[in-house]
């Protein structure tokens, strides 16, 4: 089968929807599909087709930048001629350019699939505002186009302003999480680099440094926390500079950071490979997603870090709490509360044994062949109806 895959940002990029979309389309490649991934040439330096671990990559230059929304003026051609050349059209959404994409999908008789990640939020102002209207709109013809729409639990597709619209065309499909096989050697070496005082406990938060992240709930969870745990340490995976949009947000929270810096009770690591985060999480006591909004459907992240035994403090938010609900391994604190955020913390390292769970059928549960599979029935459903 030959699938067409679309997407704004692709890797290199990071963020937990590139990444989802990259576990899936190799996992398509390893049971003998053909994928390509059109996306964005958000930067000029980037190839503009390349074959990565199987998977044929196409990316469309960039006019100019709307946000962290990009304007390609040569994507309906070029989406054209990729409908055309494949059996089966996936969009990841959001995504300004999803509607066009999918009716092309519709017109042209191949079976189309949105996977639905997140609402969007975007913060205040009055660009943003006229921007989450127009990615709004943008969803809802595509959704409106598509033959159905994959979402990540029946939580998050029950609580979606967008996706209880579309409830006769959801499927749930569980995202697919994978590490690579590392020694512990390798844990070792990294708690070495990057906390070689052997600081403890250890807090991990692996995100963008991001206003829907919730970073600040940390920060003023963190005086609780350290009066007990004087030598508490943050280790912050995760891009914290140059990140589009939110240059306000983090020139905001960078003097509280910066104080915690100096006390040596936070540091940032940047953006991690894979390797790299498969020995960040066994150097943790807790991973936390203090996320504050819909634009968070459900974070890998605490899936990566429940396969290494670690466990997560996640907010409330629909789908955000599943993993915690589903393993175990964890608490769920109410939106935005800091006071909630910093006893779960301290609960867990009070009692790290009943947080314990199964990391292996967590991981299990979650392998890309699992989720690629489930695509691959979804895709011959649609074929033969």
């Amino acid at each position: 089968m030959r699938i067409l895959t679309v997407l704004t940002y692709y890797r290199p990029y990071t963020s937990g929807l590139t990444i989802y979309a990259e576990r899936l389309a190799r996992a398509l490649v390893n049971r003998g599909h053909e994928v390509t991934v059109l996306t964005s040439q958000y930067d000029s330096n980037l190839p503009r087709t390349e074959i990565s671990h199987g998977v044929r990559v196409v990316r469309v230059p960039v006019w100019f930048r709307l946000s962290k929304g990009v304007i390609m003026p040569t994507i309906g051609l070029i989406a054209t001629r990729e409908v055309l050349n494949h059996d089966v059209v996936v969009l990841h959404l959001p995504q300004f350019d999803a509607a066009g994409i999918a009716l092309r999908g519709r017109l042209l008789n191949k079976p189309t699939v949105l996977t639905y990640h997140c609402d969007v939020t975007l913060p205040s102002g009055l660009f943003n505002r006229l921007a989450n209207h127009a990615v709004h709109l943008m969803n809802h013809m595509a959704a409106r186009f598509a033959h159905r729409i994959v979402t990540y639990t029946q939580d998050y597709a029950d609580h979606s302003p967008f996706a209880t619209r579309y409830k006769h065309k959801l499927t749930v499909i569980t995202p697919p999480v994978e590490l690579p096989d590392i020694e512990k050697e390798d844990v070792v070496r990294f708690q070495a680099e990057h906390n070689p005082n052997k600081r403890s406990p250890v807090i991990g938060m692996a995100a963008r440094f991001a206003t829907e992240k919730g970073v600040e709930i940390l920060l003023d969870a963190l005086p609780t926390v350290i009066t007990k745990y004087p030598e508490t340490l943050v280790l912050y995976a995760g891009q914290y500079q140059d990140v589009l949009g939110e240059e306000g947000y983090i020139q905001r929270l960078s003097p509280v950071v910066n104080e915690y810096i100096s006390r040596g009770n936070w540091k940032f690591l940047d953006v991690l490979t894979p390797t790299q985060m498969a020995a960040f999480y066994p150097n943790l006591d807790v991973l936390v997603v203090p996320s504050l909004n819909s634009t968070e459907a459900f974070g890998l992240v605490q899936i990566e870090a429940m396969m290494n035994g670690t466990p997560s403090i996640a907010s409330a938010l629909p789908g955000v709490r599943q993993p915690v609900k589903m393993t175990g391994m964890g608490e769920v604190v109410p939106i935005g509360d800091s006071e909630g955020l910093a006893e779960a913390l301290l609960a867990i390292f009070a009692n790290p044994q009943e947080y314990a769970g199964d990391p292996l059928e967590v991981a299990n549960r979650f392998k890309p062949d699992v989720t690629a599979s489930a695509y691959e029935a979804l895709f011959k459903s649609l074929e033969e109806r």
